[in-house]
């Protein structure tokens, strides 16, 4: 197609990833009507956090936007579930067969025998919850919990009674920064400047990490515990922290309950003990506790990869407690990051958006979003009380890569009697499944607002160009299901500007339209928490948490073993499926022609000392697996791993691991999908595998 680009604008935009940095970007379009085309996508050089610089994959989002493979009209299956045979139909017809489906599903077996199903692949306010208000209306199973940030929200919460933590950004005034289980400069890129520039004026950089990262290796020191833990080498810390002195006992007697029962609860876990746990040096706990309680200001800064556990909840719980013993909270650049897409929500009004009065009274059912394939395969604990899943619509997310127990969420999806919908850009290895597939926009094709969890920004999103072939937003398609069902409320069909003035209604929207960013309320001095204000029960950072004990949980911090560690005897090796790749960190590039490729293809890495073990050399072809399925791959020699830990890559399609088919095996066919202790979150990474060598050669 020809453009014509004497007719130039460049618009405003907001990435729209699972990624806490959010950057701001914009878009150049030649041309207009017809001939209209978006020609550069570049980042934006005002945006305070971002500062113009892009991710390797987000430089090329606009071969996502135009790329050949696109879904770009609504199409029904012709073939058999997985096998990826479509026809192309009218949206006319595609809503006509969902609606008829749904109403039979309703009349049979009620409203809750259909589950939406939707997921962070956008993060822009109406694409992830405007859709609320319709499966409200509907009735629909509630799905509880989230695939990530919901345990490490509810894990700092029990601490502190909020997810809130000091701005990333502020670090540049720290002096000693902790990175605890997160891979900062991969993963948080756009934060690494700021701790460069604190490093600059002293700062010294710890990373605690049971992977070596790239981040580690740029670390002044690094500390490898064995996965799982972490709470375990806290609780010796605080032992340290109290029997040396290094408490900051005027602030932790005015802001903290429970430092007394915390003392002799932590009189047992010496830094031998943790050692021999942990498989870290005594002395190694000695001296990180050393300067954690001596260094000022301290920053303890992790993110959501350490919640994906048994005990992930029981992580940030404790996590929390340490800043609050050494009074780091006093000081700027002092306390615990994480997610700062809390504050957020002081300029939010949720009701707004999702219309929970949409229920009506009713409290439907509510399911846990990490159990799909257990909800699916009708398993009756994860169902509790109600129907079976009839219907499941798929939006902003490809479960069958990034949701755990594949292999049975694969028999969930081949089900004759489970109507499934998929609204999506690509035929994903999910969308093979569906017997609807409707096409979605791409975040250029959109307007939006998006929240970031990595800095104190909201981003606008203006639709740079129309929507390519038939696609339409989440919005939109809530709107045209609402019609296709016969409802008749307003609220329904609120058109977008209207939906973010609403839900945003201290920003004023247009200033926000043309400035680009704006920042949310944060303190100006930096320092949320100096003079206490938490919000638990006893305004207090709640060392003991009496709440948590009502719910069954210990009251004070506890380390507790993996109920998965009782298969290491048939599966020895405890398996880790981190994000390695710089040209895609989720499964939305890793197909792309000109992003996987230059990754290679899935591999395991492995210790030396347990591949001469095994007899297995670099290259070698090993089978992983455990009950629950597995992969074979090329091995992989590495030191980023200790001995008895391997990890798969994560993010691949099934067609892109050697060997395999659309409908292959996935690193997520091997992981536990075990609920996490509390806030409803998966223990991914409390998973063991055994390994053996294959006679499988891939050429």
């Amino acid at each position: 197609m020809s453009t014509d680009t004497s007719a130039t604008r460049v618009v405003h935009g907001t990435c729209h990833h699972d990624c806490p940095d959010s950057c701001g970007w914009h878009v150049t379009v030649a041309g207009e009507g017809p001939t209209e085309q978006a020609v550069q996508l570049r980042g934006n050089p005002a945006h305070p956090f971002s500062k113009g610089e892009l991710c390797p994959k987000v430089n090329r989002f606009l071969d996502r936007v135009y790329s050949p493979e696109r879904i770009l009209h609504p199409m029904r299956r012709v073939g058999p579930k997985g096998e990826g045979t479509f026809e192309r139909i009218s949206w006319d017809d595609a809503l006509d067969e969902i609606a008829t489906r749904f109403h039979s599903i309703i009349a049979e077996h009620g409203a809750e025998a259909i589950m939406p199903y939707i997921s962070a692949g956008n993060q822009g306010l109406l694409a992830i919850m405007f859709g609320d208000r319709f499966w409200h209306h509907l009735g629909a199973s509630r799905v509880l919990g989230a695939l990530c940030g919901a345990t490490a929200g509810a894990g700092a919460s029990a601490t502190n009674g909020t997810g809130k933590g000091i701005d990333p950004s502020d670090m540049v005034h720290s002096r000693l920064i902790i990175l605890w289980g997160t891979n900062t400069r991969l993963t948080n890129r756009h934060l690494w400047p700021f701790i460069e520039e604190a490093r600059a004026a002293g700062a010294q950089v710890v990373v605690i990490d049971p992977l070596r990262t790239i981040t580690a290796d740029s670390a002044d020191w690094f500390l490898q515990p064995l996965p799982g833990t972490d709470v375990a080498l806290m609780l010796a810390m605080m032992h340290v922290l109290i029997r040396d002195g290094h408490v900051d006992q005027q602030w932790v007697a005015a802001h903290t309950i429970g430092f007394d029962d915390l003392t002799a609860h932590v009189a047992e876990w010496t830094p031998a003990r943790a050692a021999a746990t942990t498989g870290l040096a005594v002395d190694d706990i000695e001296r990180l506790a050393t300067m954690y309680g001596t260094i000022r200001p301290s920053a303890i800064r992790t993110l959501i990869g350490a919640e994906h556990h048994e005990h992930g909840a029981m992580f940030f719980r404790t996590l929390t407690c340490l800043p609050a013993l050494v009074g780091a909270w006093r000081h700027q650049g002092g306390g615990y990051a994480r997610s700062v897409g809390v504050w957020s929500n002081d300029v939010m009004d949720h009701a707004a958006l999702t219309r929970p009065d949409l229920l009506a009274g009713r409290s439907p059912r509510g399911v846990q979003m990490v159990h799909l394939a257990r909800l699916l395969t009708g398993d009756p604990d994860a169902l509790s009380d109600g129907p079976p899943i009839k219907a499941v619509c798929m939006i902003s997310v490809n479960a069958m890569v990034s949701v755990p127990n594949t292999e049975l969420l694969r028999q969930g999806l081949l089900r004759d009697d489970l109507f499934t919908v998929v609204h999506d850009q690509f035929l994903t290895d999910t969308a093979r499944y569906a017997d609807i597939v409707l096409p979605a926009t791409t975040h250029i094709e959109a307007t939006d607002v998006v929240t970031s969890w990595g800095h104190l920004y909201l981003g606008w999103n203006e639709a740079a160009i129309a929507p390519l072939g038939e696609a339409v937003s989440n919005s939109e398609l809530h709107r045209r299901l609402a019609r296709a069902m016969g409802f008749t409320e307003p609220a329904l069909f609120d058109d977008d500007l209207t939906v973010l003035r609403d839900t945003l209604p201290t920003i004023d929207l247009d200033e926000l339209r043309t400035d680009a960013f704006v920042k949310v309320p944060y303190p100006d001095d930096g320092r949320p928490f100096a003079d206490g204000g938490f919000t638990t029960p006893s305004g207090k950072v709640e060392l003991r948490c009496d709440l948590l004990a009502a719910l069954g949980q210990p009251a004070l911090p506890t380390y507790s073993a993996p109920s998965e560690a009782a298969f290491a005897p048939r599966f020895p090796y405890a398996l880790m499926t981190p994000k390695v790749h710089t040209r895609f960190l989720n499964s939305s590039y890793s197909h792309l022609p000109k992003h996987g490729p230059l990754e290679g293809s899935p591999f395991v890495e492995v210790h030396a000392d347990d591949a001469a073990a095994l007899g297995l050399t670099e290259g070698a072809t090993v089978r992983v697996w455990n009950d629950r399925g597995e992969l074979v791959l090329p091995l992989r020699l590495s030191d980023r791993v200790r001995p008895g830990v391997v990890a798969v890559p994560w993010g691949w399609w099934a067609n892109q691991h050697p060997g395999s088919s659309p409908t292959g095996p996935v690193a997520n066919s091997l992981t536990n999908d075990t609920l996490a202790d509390w806030g409803g979150g998966s223990a991914f990474w409390d998973t063991q595998v055994a390994l053996a060598p294959t006679p499988t050669a891939f050429m």
